[in-house]
């Protein structure tokens, strides 16, 4: 609001309030009060007047101190001009009114309407000076410390709301982090691995917490969440092949389709499990090697666990000439595997008739063996030795020229020539 000046200046015009001005005429979408600023300090604070909110007012007499304040410096003083007739004081400097002191005014801070226009007038002149950089430097600390302890003021159920809610985001985490390795006793895995997955528990129970914590404190749980999820795709699609194999590790310690010291086959590996980590699964080959295969291949590939059982069945072929008496055959044959060590007497040994050749008879000879892959190898020798002895101790002839022993369900069977140079 603009009052005329007698020197036709533009001024601040405000209506003489003579009466206090009802509560229902203060406009409710506005501060009661707001600062007055020089040099990004406060200096005092003005009301509303009128229609007029105190932000709004503020706004009109900060922007004139600025454009003061933007003019080289000469004769900064404000002085003040009292209007006795209509109960009000002007502020200016350089006959331009900055303010004008109304009653309003009068009533908000119980000061006779000269005294108050002078109070202002002796701030804005000290804020005008040019103060040494020490001081102003203590101003403006002092302003910033008196805002944070006007906001913490106003903040501080929402900081004691946070503030518990990170106290027991921290209990979860350690909990969850303790029962972590505690469950983890029973994994066939490195420390490390079980210590890394008690580290993502903790620092999930975190993410959650903070979360919770910056709701509290007012933030939007939406945007959040959005945030989070943005960075998380951001973060998997650049790191998915690494995060699929701890995935895929995961997945593997709860289903446990191996364990450490089983001998397995995963594609064209074949050996002994000797680790199992979070990344990759280690495998010693019979050959003496060791193979990483990362967990991702793992998990889709078909595994052949050959020792998940204690025991499994070998299978042997012999071939007798069409002139033998093969059921005399058959029992020449059971009695020598029952003896062999390492064969198990139950399930009893099988003895059947599988092909017709066109030169020999052919037997198939079953039975039970330990399934690791030495003592596997050793007893299928044993057996085929203990057949060949008695055949030939009880007379049956085995056709040199097509003499065959095939044996069947070894370790590796595409690698005959291995196992040919083993037995």
């Amino acid at each position: 609001m603009l009052l005329p000046s007698s020197k036709g200046l533009a001024q601040e015009v405000l209506p003489t309030p003579v009466t206090p001005i009802p509560s229902a005429s203060i406009p409710t979408d506005g501060l009661f009060f707001a600062d007055i600023v020089v040099r990004g300090q406060p200096v005092f604070q003005i009301g509303s007047v009128s229609d007029v909110s105190a932000t709004q007012r503020a706004q009109i007499v900060n922007r004139r101190i600025a454009s003061i304040l933007a003019q080289p410096q000469a004769g900064r003083t404000v002085t003040v001009v009292p209007d006795a007739a209509r109960g009000i004081a002007t502020l200016q400097l350089n006959n331009r009114v900055l303010m004008t002191v109304t009653q309003q005014d009068v009533q908000d801070f119980n000061l006779p309407v000269e005294t108050l226009a002078q109070q202002w007038a002796d701030q804005l002149n000290r804020a005008f000076e040019q103060p040494p950089l020490a001081i102003d430097v203590g101003q403006r600390l002092y302003s910033t410390l008196r805002q944070f302890q006007r906001d913490i003021i106003d903040n501080l159920p929402s900081f004691l709301g946070a503030l518990l809610a990170l106290v027991v985001t921290l209990l979860l985490a350690i909990s969850v982090r303790r029962l972590t390795l505690l469950g983890a006793q029973h994994w066939e895995v490195d420390h490390n691995s079980k210590v890394l997955v008690s580290r993502l528990g903790y620092g999930g129970v975190w993410v959650v917490g903070a979360i919770v914590a910056l709701g509290v404190l007012g933030l939007d749980f939406a945007t959040l969440l959005g945030t989070l999820g943005l960075t998380s795709v951001a973060l998997g699609f650049g790191l998915r092949d690494i995060i699929s194999n701890y995935f895929s590790g995961i997945i593997l310690l709860a289903s446990r389709p191996f364990r450490l010291g089983d001998q397995i086959a995963i594609k064209e590996f074949e050996g002994t499990v000797t680790q199992i980590q979070l990344r990759a699964t280690t495998i010693k080959t019979y050959d003496g090697r060791v193979v990483y295969i990362p967990n991702q291949e793992v998990f889709t590939a078909t595994i052949v666990n050959n020792t998940i059982c204690t025991f499994r069945r070998n299978s042997i072929m012999v071939g007798i000439d069409y002139n033998t008496d093969i059921t005399r055959a058959k029992q020449i044959i059971n009695d020598a595997i029952i003896k062999v060590e390492g064969v198990e007497s139950d399930p009893k040994p099988e003895i059947l008739l599988r092909e017709l050749a066109p030169s020999t008879v052919n037997i198939e000879v079953r039975c039970w063996v330990n399934s690791r892959r030495l003592p596997f190898l050793e007893t299928t020798s044993l057996i085929a030795q203990a057949i060949k002895e008695a055949l030939q101790q009880a007379g049956i002839e085995m056709p040199t020229d097509i003499y065959t022993v095939r044996l069947r369900n070894l370790p590796t069977i595409s690698d005959n020539h291995r196992v040919n140079s083993e037995l």
